[in-house]
């Protein structure tokens, strides 16, 4: 096994004759092709105010576990002319750190937070090709495509969260004239930690294997860490233990607890309760041998049971369990924060009121997500590791709602269970109490559930006595409250005993973001399919998707992909046979009812007979670009193109232009 601290110190790129010359010459022809000139000045189209907000709160958990190894980095690396940024996954710079007399000369080149650092925007540089190429990147002085970022050396690594994917990039730069050659293991190291971080706090309800070949390095960056199921299915790994068990993290969802450390999760949860070891040796697949210490927390259901958390060999009795486990992932606003602006406002709201006793009522159409959104709401809150108990008003019969919600005492009424039933309410009891589907909960009802969010207290059916409850409620509809209101359907004193913070998921055909999410289902999707390829969607079938109204919103996409992903071949890519007829169906609905975007309506400008397409792209661009200064940026957006189309066209436009954004 090769040397771990190499490993976390091991150079991207050799500084001076080493350079990985193939890895510059892609970056750079990659610049040329994005249509940029090696003398234009930077993009200075920098993102601030609330925009630049909007992606901070979006990239809330990254910046959380980030900034505070950013400042213990800083304080290595202080009063070396440099600085320490980290960006987004789009390569927008979010936070930024260093010496001040640094900072200010990087401001100049625009490298400073809300700008973005992208190779279409900034050509070759450590940040955006450290993105296209997925590693760890050096670009040293004159490797920057651009001759404005030439006085750079710059170090960057991406980082990876616990599914494979790139959430952002950490960056080191500085002059390049004072280059050190340890600032990339530095940087590394620091990614290492950030990503420890990222995995502890999304595996948290799991049997964790922490192992290394040699003992001294458990509890140390260097030790890898894997994440099973209670049954041993395998959910991720971090980079050293992608790095130990030499496979992918791709290649390593193909296996189970077993396959990999020769063992199984009972025999080691065993031994850990029995308290027979603290540490465990454990065989590798490859015949290596390695020291591992054991995690295991896990939410029993039983009733009337405490669950336990394990962790070695001690057995301590933890928080009770929630009634509904969170699902992987899924599970954490993070997670659904997956780059459309509308839902990312609703996860900016809610993060404000979570732990402050402010009831949340959700709204929007069926299939949108609204019980997610609330789990999500309580896995982020202080109650995480009490009870998260879901009721839907819709589909409990009327006459057994209000026994369901405030159980009974035995003989209660004809049918009752012998000992009573403990009600919902009582359930969820220091936890959270998701109310799905209020609008349809009975009129009479509604009385006692009010009376019950205003004392807190509870009195089951046939009982005489009450019991206080702590809960933190949520609701969710997708009728209109106030138009049941008017109709005397639903009690208006209640309505706004419910409506703390009210919040609108927006509809599936609403959403920007329908490719990630698309990506992330099938993500899902793909877990236990072995000896075949990623599951992926071919481009004519994403059109088609885009097309779509989704009357179904994310539980009609959600099956179309399950079913879809069934029938697929080994190269795992959902092609149009593999869709339902009745998804064509709803295609030809939608398709009648189309809107034109709003450029249309816009009057199309007098065009000479004779001009041709050349003439008229060139002066349009040319008055566009006057009109809004030389920026570029400002003028791509004006004319709903991409700024590499401007680049490409400027020629024709101004042959005398030698420069970006003006």
């Amino acid at each position: 096994m090769r040397d771990d601290v190499q490993m976390a110190a091991g150079q991207a790129v050799q500084v001076s004759n080493g350079w990985p010359a193939p890895a510059i010459q892609k970056a750079h022809e990659r610049s040329e092709t994005f249509g940029l000139r090696a003398s234009a000045r930077p993009d200075y189209d920098v993102l601030s105010g609330a925009g630049l907000e909007l992606k901070r709160e979006q990239n809330r958990v990254l910046c959380m576990h980030a900034t505070p190894v950013m400042e213990t980095l800083h304080e290595q690396i202080v009063n070396t002319q440099s600085m320490i940024v980290l960006t987004n996954a789009e390569g927008l710079i979010l936070h930024s750190i260093g010496d001040d007399d640094f900072l200010q000369r990087a401001e100049k080149v625009a490298l400073r937070p809300g700008a973005n650092w992208a190779e279409d925007r900034q050509g070759t540089n450590a940040i955006g090709t450290a993105l296209a190429e997925r590693c760890a990147m050096v670009v040293h002085g004159d490797q920057h495509y651009l001759a404005a970022n030439r006085f750079l050396t710059c170090s960057s690594v991406p980082i990876f969260d616990p599914y494979g994917d790139v959430i952002g990039v950490l960056d080191v730069t500085g002059d390049h004239r004072s280059y050190h050659q340890h600032t990339m293991a530095l940087a590394r190291m620091s990614v290492q930690m950030i990503e420890n971080h990222l995995f502890a706090t999304t595996f948290q309800e799991t049997l964790q294997v922490s192992f290394h070949g040699r003992p001294e390095f458990l509890g140390t960056l260097m030790e890898g860490i894997a994440a099973f199921t209670c049954d041993g299915r395998f959910l991720s790994a971090n980079r050293s233990a992608q790095f130990q068990l030499g496979l992918s993290l791709a290649a390593l969802r193909a296996h189970t607890l077993s396959s990999l450390f020769q063992t199984t999760s009972a025999q080691l949860i065993d031994s850990m309760r029995a308290g027979l070891e603290s540490h465990f040796v454990l065989n590798l697949a490859s015949g290596a041998v390695v020291c591992a210490r054991v995690q295991f927390r896990r939410a029993t259901l039983a009733e009337g049971a405490r669950p336990v958390a394990v962790h070695g060999s001690a057995v301590q009795p933890a928080a009770y369990a929630t009634a509904q486990p969170p699902s992987m992932g899924l599970s954490r606003l993070s997670y659904l924060d997956t780059g459309d602006p509308q839902v990312a406002l609703v996860i900016a709201k809610v993060r404000k009121v979570i732990g402050k006793d402010i009831p949340v009522l959700v709204t929007g159409e069926t299939g949108t997500g609204k019980e997610l959104l609330a789990q999500a709401i309580h896995n982020d809150s202080p109650r995480r590791d009490q009870p998260f108990v879901a009721v839907n008003c819709a589909s409990i019969p009327e006459t057994l709602i209000e026994s369901e919600l405030f159980g009974y005492e035995e003989g209660a009424f004809t049918g009752a269970r012998r000992k009573g039933a403990v009600g919902k309410l009582l359930q969820a009891n220091g936890g959270t109490l998701f109310l799905d589907e209020i609008g349809d909960m009975p009129y009479p009802l509604q009385v006692r559930l009010l009376r019950v969010l205003q004392e807190r207290m509870v009195n089951p059916l046939g009982s005489t006595k009450t019991i206080p409850v702590d809960i933190s409620i949520i609701c969710a509809t997708h009728r209109d409250l106030r138009e049941m209101i008017a109709q005397n359907r639903f009690r208006e004193d209640l309505y706004y005993r419910l409506n703390g913070l009210v919040v609108r998921l927006p509809p599936l055909r609403d959403r920007t973001d329908l490719a990630v999410v698309i990506q992330k289902l099938l993500h899902r999707e793909s877990h236990g399919r072995t000896n075949v390829q990623p599951l992926s969607v071919a481009a004519e079938v994403m059109a088609l998707f885009e097309r779509c109204a989704w009357p179904g919103n994310f539980r009609q996409l959600g099956n179309l992909l399950r079913t879809a992903a069934a029938m697929v071949d080994d190269d795992g890519q959902i092609r149009r046979e593999h869709l339902p007829d009745d998804f064509f169906d709803d295609l030809r609905c939608c398709g009648q009812t189309q809107a034109l975007p709003p450029a249309h309506a816009r009057a199309e400008p007098r065009v000479p007979e004779d001009a041709r397409l050349e003439d008229v792209t060139a002066s349009t661009i040319a008055a566009t670009l006057a009109r809004h200064g030389g920026n570029v940026s400002a003028a791509a957006r004006a004319l709903g193109v991409s700024r590499n189309t401007i680049y490409r066209k400027m020629p024709a436009a101004d042959p005398g232009r030698g420069s970006g954004d003006a």
